[in-house]
């Protein structure tokens, strides 16, 4: 295992911006080891940023995911974390299930007012 990244090596692996990467050591989410102006990652720091990742693909603020992390770092450790996950995961799931739901409800009122146009098309004679 690699002692140090640089932070080129974790934007282009991770796909994501240098910016990105100094939002995420500002909000306290990672420590990179600092030599001067150069940033030097550790593995802990690039295990970070991936889950840091999973999260927001996941749909986490970084309020939450920092939630998270600082409970892994501090009783009651990673077994806290993991329950915590679960209960955030399960939130997640249903703001989904609501938002399909929405969805629904949407693509049925959008269906209904196209119906009610070519129905008045064909009153006013008009082929569709």
């Amino acid at each position: 295992m690699r002692e140090y990244y640089s932070i080129t090596e974790l934007t282009r692996e991770f796909a994501i911006s240098t910016r990105t990467l100094r939002f995420y050591e500002d909000e306290g989410l990672i420590h990179p080891v600092r030599r001067g102006r150069t940033r030097l990652f550790r593995p802990s720091d690039r295990h970070l940023v991936k889950q840091i990742m999973r999260g927001k693909r996941l749909g986490f603020s970084i309020s939450e995911i920092r939630e998270i992390i600082q409970m892994y770092r501090s009783p009651p450790g990673e077994v806290g974390q993991l329950k915590l996950m679960i209960a955030r995961i399960e939130e997640k799931r249903e703001e989904l299930r609501q938002k399909r739901r929405d969805l629904e409800e949407t693509l049925a009122e959008l269906d209904h007012a196209e119906e009610s146009c070519v129905e008045r098309l064909v009153e006013l004679g008009v082929n569709t």
